[in-house]
């Protein structure tokens, strides 16, 4: 009865949903390399590389594993941490709805997913 929840399905789509948002700013940053920005390569390389992070513990929470779980709530916080410094500091971020949802709903949806004993006992 305690594996009757789809949680964990959820939240791997979610993180995939997350994973190719990431994985189309990595790319998107690449073309500037060939403007003269070289900088932009590695950035745009370390994108990438976290989109394939986040969709590897996806593949984890989907497979019910227990340090995705981890992994995964100590990921959103800090996206979380970090979308809450870009949302306050004046730097010129994006304040639109989608920004919002990608920023905050997106991760504070995974956070409360994987959250509780209940969700807790599915990863033991």
């Amino acid at each position: 009865m305690i594996n009757d929840t789809s949680r964990p399905e959820i939240v791997y789509v979610l993180l995939l949903m997350q994973a190719i948002f990431w994985m189309v700013a990595g790319l998107s940053a690449l073309p500037f390399v060939l403007g003269g920005e070289i900088h932009m390569l590695g950035l745009g390389l370390a994108t990438l590389l976290l989109a394939l992070f986040v969709c590897l513990v996806g593949i984890g929470i989907f497979w019910r594993r227990r340090w995705a779980r981890r992994v995964a709530i100590w990921l959103e916080a800090l996206c979380l941490v970090g979308s809450a410094l870009l949302f306050v500091l004046p730097i010129g971020a994006n304040h639109g709805p989608v920004s919002l949802m990608t920023n905050f709903l997106l991760p504070g949806a995974v956070i409360w997913l994987l959250w509780g004993r209940r969700t807790r006992a599915v990863f033991g």
